[in-house]
């Protein structure tokens, strides 16, 4: 369970003063004394609870730190942005504090960031997916705080950086129609993931098209465990399918071992595409089909985003510059050796055969 974050009330209760007072402090009013100014300062040290603006008075200069509040740094993609940050953060003479989400729960979240407030950075990359109430919330919790999203719905109007997600799921989809499949079965991401929404959003839209309805339709978890019990599942139906669509590459490398340990011949009897274009996932066996998003860009240009709003984020007057701003990066089709032409069951059964006999052959030369 999440543990409860630190409230007004408890920073008000150690420097005994009133909530009101608290807020007025983090309001900058002139109306409080410099004396109980500053012991809310200290209580709100002690108690690690630092509001941007209460950040930027401590520190009272800017730190060319950034600060990246992401998801499990396990997962592929989250790890790659992550480097890439770090990467081209150095370059523009900026450090990077990163804090990692121990869960989805919206607590731990604002945790995270608010870890990073505490080290006074100057704007921060948030890569955990976020529904359009939690990050308007954060936006106006942290508003003074230029934040970069990279897991948000597109349609939210805050500064995100992102990869067309359904465009590349339509490739996807798409490719299989055009190679004669129709009883595909589709792996999407977890339903908290605004990215694995929009990735299950094209693949829909392009079946919908063509009047086809998915074999079926399974949610797992990014892990390629998670694929391996999926692909099981499917081929625990009766009539399997011919195609699989697996929302990200970790996952497919999961079904490619269930479909190899059932013995199906991979493409002719199933065809499968991922989606990231991993660094490995040209060593898969078969080859992956995949769709690439380029991660070392996407983290590139969330840093060259924020340092961007960090030099012109007031206007003349002095006031705050809303940050509102899309940039959407494209998606690429990667073939290779997991997707071919669909095949009559005849015909796919006599490749499976094939298949057969080759291993055995392999075997006895072996011996």
């Amino acid at each position: 369970m999440s543990q409860k974050l630190t409230t007004l009330n408890d920073v008000a209760a150690l420097a005994g003063v009133s909530y009101q007072t608290v807020s007025r402090v983090i309001n900058n009013s002139a109306s409080v004394a410099e004396k109980t100014r500053q012991k809310v300062f200290s209580a709100m040290e002690t108690l690690n609870y630092i509001p941007n603006r209460v950040a930027q008075q401590l520190a009272g200069k800017q730190t060319y730190t950034l600060g990246l509040a992401t998801i499990d740094l396990a997962l592929h993609a989250p790890s790659k942005i992550a480097s890439a940050v770090k990467k081209h953060a150095d370059k523009l003479g900026y450090s990077v504090v990163i804090s990692m989400a121990q869960t989805l729960d919206f607590l731990d979240v604002r945790k995270a960031i608010n870890e990073l407030l505490s080290q006074r950075v100057d704007g921060i990359v948030i890569n955990i997916p976020l529904n359009q109430s939690q990050a308007m919330e954060i936006d106006s919790l942290y508003g003074e705080t230029p934040i970069a999203f990279l897991d948000i719905d597109p349609e939210i109007p805050l500064l995100s950086i992102m990869t067309n997600s359904t465009e590349g799921a339509k490739k996807g989809a798409r490719y299989l129609l055009e190679l004669g499949h129709q009883r595909i079965a589709l792996i999407q991401g977890p339903t908290s993931s605004i990215s694995a929404q929009l990735r299950l959003k094209g693949w829909m839209e392009v079946l919908s098209s063509e009047n086809i309805q998915p074999f079926c339709l399974l949610e797992g978890d990014w892990s390629a465990a998670s694929g391996y019990r999926l692909g099981c599942e499917i081929l625990a139906y009766q009539n399997r399918p011919s195609a699989i669509l697996v929302a990200n590459d970790e996952m497919a490398l999961g079904v490619l071992r269930a479909l190899h340990e059932a013995g199906i011949d991979i493409p002719h009897q199933i065809s499968v595409i991922g989606y990231d274009d991993t660094d490995d996932s040209a060593y898969f066996y078969p080859p992956l089909t995949t769709i690439r998003q380029d991660f070392e860009l996407l983290g590139c240009k969330a840093t060259e985003v924020i340092i961007e709003h960090l030099s012109r984020r007031q206007d003349t007057t002095g006031a705050l510059i809303r940050n509102i701003h899309q940039t959407i990066l494209s998606t690429e089709l990667i073939i290779r050796q997991t997707t071919g032409k669909h095949l009559p069951e005849d015909k796919a059964n006599k490749s499976q055969l094939a298949q057969q006999l080759r291993q055995i052959a392999e075997q006895l030369s072996e011996l």
